[in-house]
């Protein structure tokens, strides 16, 4: 437990766009079926920054920073479509983005380059995970009862999220895209 004189210990932190109801509860009850153990630990979501443990001071700084870098993006359409995977080299199948790239792109960028500067341990692939380190017949299964999925959406605003003792990933503060 943090000491109260020094203030709140660490936080892990991300950010992400929400996939929005009815798509994003199906989404992440397909991954909850296809054996996913952590199907209801974090809402469907495209990453925007992944898990990153900062101080309460960082914390603070990098709330304002997303303000900005929202206050900069307009709001912006996504079409999600299709499925694919990272296998061999990590066990995930995801839904594909297959409009808004570029804009997702650009946030991510943004808000890598302000208080959490976050190497990525792989280049940045905007996407919906399905399914995450499970058996490979429930990744084969993902990747075809899902490969006609399709979602079309527009972004107005992106989340912080914290990551919970629990290991749950809950929306801290929802930051709205205002595109000056």
């Amino acid at each position: 437990m943090p000491d109260a004189a020094q203030g709140p210990g660490p936080t892990t932190i991300g950010v992400s766009i929400a996939v929005p109801d009815p798509h994003g509860s199906f989404l992440q009850q397909q991954r909850a079926d296809f054996g996913d153990h952590c199907a209801w630990q974090i809402p469907a979501h495209v990453t925007l920054l992944p898990p990153t443990t900062v101080s309460a001071q960082t914390y603070a700084a990098m709330r304002a920073h997303c303000a900005d870098v929202a206050a900069a993006h307009a709001p912006f359409e996504v079409v999600l479509r299709g499925t694919g995977t990272f296998r061999p080299v990590s066990d995930v199948v995801f839904i594909q983005v297959a409009k808004g790239v570029s804009a997702c792109e650009r946030l991510e960028i943004a808000l890598r380059s302000g208080p959490v500067l976050r190497r990525l341990d792989f280049y940045y692939h905007p996407h919906v995970t399905v399914v995450h380190d499970a058996a490979a017949e429930a990744l084969d299964r993902a990747f075809e009862e899902l490969a006609g999925f399709s979602a079309t959406f527009t972004v107005r605003a992106f989340h912080l999220y914290e990551l919970g003792d629990d290991g749950v990933w809950r929306p801290a503060e929802e930051f709205r895209l205002g595109g000056r």
